[in-house]
């Protein structure tokens, strides 16, 4: 390739992929109609760029033709093998059918197809629009023509009501393997703030072996600082035994698939949690029926850094006895000034150190002043200043005054 492009030589075109036919063409335009100097009046310059491109325009509409015949062929060539390879849609069949008797093209052969396949299904005639208004359109005479090979009447007021009457639907494929009508704990997402708080008696959390065995995500060190997390229903996923409960209040037999089952169905839970690895989600899979439907279903993921995270959002929305505190997703933001996060109308925002130690972290309402006047269901008033000690805690004492917020009653 050239450091200079001149347009008038044909080596230039071509080493910037153009073929040798249209090389030539276009080197042979610009020979003829070179631009005019810069200087030159700009009704004339406008005058040879009309020239050209008007000398060009054959070469245009001849590679506009040779794009079209590849499509063409391409599209054609593609249905051919779908065939070819057992392809149960009767359009694929059309289409050709209608290149091979009415020698119809690409466009026309597939608005064909969907002619004659709504003739036939019993659907009224719906073919397609014009491209452009007043001029003739031969994807319409392709429908057209296959609607009325498919059996369409378009003259008869009754055809549709006909057609819809005589269409049979299809047979079922018995090789077609049953559809899930449940996700798979495999399949379900990771834990999130999104969804609302739940009582911990409503709550499930299911172990796998080998987290029960050697701890990686922690989760039991975890568990034990949630107060109110002893109602919670714990399970491990045995390696041979399957789900069995690991406290005795679960009330189900270990070893009884059954009587777990039972139990876990009659937990009324609202919220599943599943901290396993691969081998044992699959396990899980294969008897996903024993666990209950609930409204929240979801699974650890990925790295251990990241399942802790998310078993962390797991934790915030359990609510104890007595506790009351907003759900949702919490947006935060770092800013030039610290980090912030927002929930409903309640800010809260880092607002630097406080004397003589600590951090300052304040919580503003809608009108951008310190939330004040605000209590908590049960009546306790809430300061919308805190000093904490430890600026790596902030985005968690800063989340508990958000949700605390946001639960909470205007007074006066």
């Amino acid at each position: 390739m050239t450091d200079t492009f001149d347009p008038a030589d044909a080596g230039c075109w071509m080493a910037r992929g153009r073929p040798a036919n249209h090389a030539q063409a276009l080197a042979d335009a610009w020979r003829r109609f070179p631009d005019l100097p810069n200087d030159a009046p700009l009704d004339a310059r406008m005058a040879r760029s009309r020239e050209r491109v008007q000398a060009l325009r054959p070469l245009n509409e001849a590679i506009a033709q040779e794009t079209e015949r590849q499509r063409t062929i391409a599209n054609f060539a593609f249905v051919e093998r779908q065939v070819a390879q057992g392809s149960t849609d009767s359009r694929n069949g059309a289409i050709l059918h209608a290149r091979d008797v009415h020698g119809y093209d690409w466009d026309a052969a597939f608005a064909y197809a969907e002619g004659n396949h709504a003739a036939i299904a019993g659907w009224p005639a719906r073919p397609p629009s014009p491209f452009r208004r007043g001029e003739p359109d031969n994807r319409r005479l392709g429908y057209d023509q296959g609607f009325l090979d498919g059996g369409g009447r378009p003259d008869d007021i009754f055809d549709v009501a006909r057609r819809s009457f005589l269409a049979t639907p299809p047979e079922p494929d018995r090789a077609e393997e049953p559809r899930i009508v449940r996700p798979l704990p495999s399949q379900w997402p990771a834990p999130t703030d999104s969804p609302a708080p739940v009582s911990w008696h409503r709550r499930l959390l299911v172990l796998g072996a080998s987290e029960c065995a050697i701890g990686a995500v922690g989760i039991h060190a975890m568990l034990r600082e949630r107060p109110g997390h002893e109602a919670a229903g714990l399970y491990m996923l045995g390696t041979d035994s399957g789900l069995q409960p690991m406290s005795a209040t679960n009330g189900a037999t270990p070893g009884d698939q059954i009587a777990v089952r039972h139990a876990l169905w009659q937990g009324d839970y609202a919220d599943i949690l599943v901290v396993a690895d691969d081998a044992e989600m699959s396990r899980l899979d294969a008897c996903a029926e024993i666990l209950p439907l609930t409204r929240t279903m979801e699974r650890t993921r990925n790295s251990v850094l990241q399942q802790r995270a998310q078993f962390r959002l797991w934790l915030a929305r359990g609510r104890a006895p007595g506790d009351q505190f907003a759900g949702g997703h919490i947006r935060w933001s770092k800013m030039a000034a610290g980090l912030s996060g927002r929930l409903g109308d309640f800010t809260a925002r880092y607002a630097g150190p406080a004397r003589p130690r600590g951090h300052r972290i304040i919580v503003e309402d809608a009108s951008g002043g310190l939330a004040l006047g605000y209590s908590t269901p049960l009546g306790r008033e809430l300061r919308p200043e805190l000093v904490i000690g430890n600026k790596a805690h902030a985005r968690t004492a800063m989340t508990d005054l958000l949700r605390q917020y946001a639960a909470s009653l205007r007074l006066g």
